[in-house]
Order: C-alpha cells, then structure tokens, then sequence
C-alpha cells in the first residue's frame, strides 16, 4: 500500500521551516521529543505538520533556557489541555529563580573583571594584576563563584 505523504516534508524543509539544524532535530529524536510520523519510498524522514509545531515549542522553550527535562514535563503538560496549568507554571517559576540566581553571580563577575581591569599598572609591579588577581584568589574582592 502506498504512504500518503501530502503535507509532509523532509528533515531538511522541516530544519528550514522551524529554523532548528538538522543535527539539533536528529537529537530531539533520540531524545524522543519529536517523531517522524512516516518514510517516504526512499526511507527519508517525513514530518507533519504537528511534529513542526513541536519542534518550534522545543526551539522556543530552549532559547528561553529550559532544560530538556522541563521541556519534557511542559510538552506531556501539553498533551493534556484539559489538566491544570499549575505543574507548568512551577517549571517556569523554578527556571525563573535559576535565571535569578545566574544573573546575580554574573553581576559579582561583572563587578570583579570591572574591577581587575580597572586596576592600573605601575613601574614597581612586576607582574600584571590581572594575572596576579587570577593566580592569587585573595586578590579578588569578593566571592564571585559561579
């Protein structure tokens, strides 16, 4: 019997339209995020119209930064519409303290290599301070750890 392949496209046209590189789609296979639905004559990859739409949540969801795993729970969060929202909005509430806590150790960073680079050589100085400030912890003003 022959595959009705209407409204189908390739791994190519699908990279193209969700603008996601065809490594990045091969891996969310693997990772079981998105399935070609059929294969043509020629055992290519085809993809409806539905797997397009996940791949663009997937590619959306990353660029905001979730994990793979929250975007996981979010797409099986998805495939229940009439469940509450609630789990969704703890995902986003967690990533969002995690972005919190990021963006504050990159202020501590951006205070210290404002800091070090401000610093200014002198003749005495042996050695420049920003290598000195690296190699010598104490040197730092803070605690900048990530």
């Amino acid at each position: 019997m022959e595959r009705k392949t209407t409204n189908l496209m390739s791994i190519g046209s699908l990279s193209k339209a969700a603008s996601v590189k065809i490594p990045t789609i091969r891996y969310y296979e693997q990772q079981e995020l998105i399935i070609a639905t059929c294969r043509s004559e020629g055992n290519q990859r085809l993809y409806s119209e539905k797997e397009l739409q996940r791949l663009r949540f997937i590619k959306h969801a990353r660029d905001l930064g979730f994990s793979l795993n929250d975007v996981r729970e979010l797409i099986l969060l998805e495939q229940q519409p009439s469940g509450s929202c609630e789990s969704a909005h703890l995902i986003a509430a967690r990533h969002l303290q995690s972005v919190c806590v990021r963006l504050a150790q990159l202020e501590r960073l951006k205070h210290e290599l404002e800091r070090m680079v401000s610093l200014t050589e002198s003749a005495e100085n042996k050695r420049c301070s920003v290598i000195k400030a690296l190699a010598d912890h104490s040197q730092c003003e803070g605690e900048h750890c990530a």
